[in-house]
């Protein structure tokens, strides 16, 4: 499609989970010449371009040189939609998670069967969609944890663990390491949202 001797491309990126992400790739965009962004969010760009400076390969580069594949497997297109819609919830939401179940909200975001879903994050990613939600919710405690505002009381409130028992436990589970021992040192423990 063309506008004003423009091409437009609407691409999927691979990781392009996050905020930070997000805005990379909005201010590398605006500083390109040739190149007017149409809209970032998590996980999909759409821009339009001069053909006459790039082809579609020219872009797909930009992208890759920032770190983010462009995703053209409907299997790996619904991961990243799981991630996002997992991310959504348990790490912006603020509190959403304990309205309303994991499975239901990806399921209704997704407009696919939770068990479906299941089912093909499991096959590529190696691990269940339990598990990583799991552990997205530990790095989000971790995040909680190290800003010193809360009680562990309080996060495991906001995580939806039924004690603080229950939460510190998992923590040990998934991290190697006690909360107390994450306190000490808590860059040691931290991953990137990307990397869970």
């Amino acid at each position: 499609m063309l506008q004003q001797g423009r091409k437009y491309l609407h691409l999927k990126l691979k990781d392009l989970i996050s905020k930070a992400g997000v805005r990379l790739i909005e201010i590398h965009l605006q500083s390109l010449e040739g190149i007017d962004p149409h809209f970032v969010h998590l996980g999909e760009v759409a821009l339009y371009y001069d053909p006459a400076k790039y082809n579609d390969n020219d872009v797909y580069g930009i992208f890759q040189k920032l770190g983010f594949d462009i995703i053209d497997d409907a299997e790996d297109e619904i991961i990243e939609r799981i991630r996002i819609a997992a991310i959504e919830l348990i790490h912006y939401a603020n509190n959403t998670n304990s309205l309303i179940r994991n499975s239901d909200y990806i399921s209704e975001r997704l407009q696919m069967s939770y068990d479906k879903l299941s089912r093909v994050f499991s096959k590529k990613c190696g691990k269940t969609l339990e598990t990583y939600l799991i552990e997205l919710k530990i790095e989000k405690a971790k995040e909680l944890i190290a800003s010193d505002k809360y009680s562990l009381s309080e996060i495991s409130y906001m995580l939806e663990y039924s004690s603080v028992q229950y939460l510190s436990n998992q923590f040990k589970k998934v991290t190697g390491a006690t909360v107390s021992q994450f306190k000490e040192d808590p860059a040691k423990y931290r991953k990137a949202i990307e990397d869970i």
